[in-house]
């Protein structure tokens, strides 16, 4: 090996390590923001009877669960094989863990519409949902970089299940908005089942990546 190769990889393993870094820090953040935003919205949902911030709630327990399986992951990145089978088991932990969630909301939606149960107004509700619309993108996509970096499609499953979350934010916050000024009790569990598609969607997708990320994963 030259001196010039050498130094390039040496270089090369520097600036992964940095990633890894990066992508450790990330994940410990959205655990703790999560943590708190499952922990507020499960409570406020119940209190208030609404499915759509339950089960905002639940994703986040759930991008909980993802943030320690990319974790993993990440702390695995020193050795190839243990790397690739990180790799693998996080995509399916990933996968398995949005079905999970896309049956629950289908569920609990179907069945407040049926027993027509009109949630109350949620004020606390809404300021999670406008929070979350901030910080969640500024997560996802801090993340999707360190994904691209290491060539990880298991990271960018997961910083998708992050960016997921924006959007879910933006459902919610339309659901407990409308509900809030027109008394709209439909409007909650109907939010509800328009994540159901999209949540199920991640799901799929998560579980049939199996190959390693030779592109980018762009």
């Amino acid at each position: 090996m030259s001196l010039h190769s050498g130094v390039a990889t040496l270089l090369a393993g520097v600036e992964r390590e940095t990633m890894v870094r990066r992508g450790q820090w990330l994940s410990w953040l959205t655990l703790g923001y999560n943590s708190l935003e499952g922990f507020l919205a499960i409570g406020a949902g119940v209190v208030t009877g609404s499915i759509a911030l339950v089960g905002f709630g639940f994703d986040s327990v759930i991008e909980v669960s993802a943030s320690l399986a990319a974790l993993w992951r990440l702390n695995a990145d020193v050795d190839p094989v243990a790397r690739e089978r990180a790799e693998r088991l996080t995509l399916k932990i990933v996968g398995i863990l949005f079905l999970a969630l896309a049956v629950y909301v289908t569920w609990d939606a179907l069945s407040a519409l049926l027993k027509r149960e009109a949630p109350e107004e949620s004020t606390l509700g809404i300021i999670i949902a406008v929070a979350s619309l901030i910080v969640m993108p500024l997560l996802a996509r801090a993340k999707r970089k360190v994904a691209i970096g290491l060539g990880s499609r298991a990271l960018r499953s997961e910083a998708q299940q992050t960016q997921l979350c924006t959007y879910l934010s933006a459902i919610l916050l339309g659901g407990l908005t409308l509900n809030a000024l027109f008394g709209w009790r439909w409007a909650d569990p109907t939010a509800a089942l328009i994540m159901v598609p999209i949540i199920a969607k991640e799901g799929i997708e998560a579980l049939n990546r199996r190959d390693p990320c030779n592109d980018g994963c762009a």
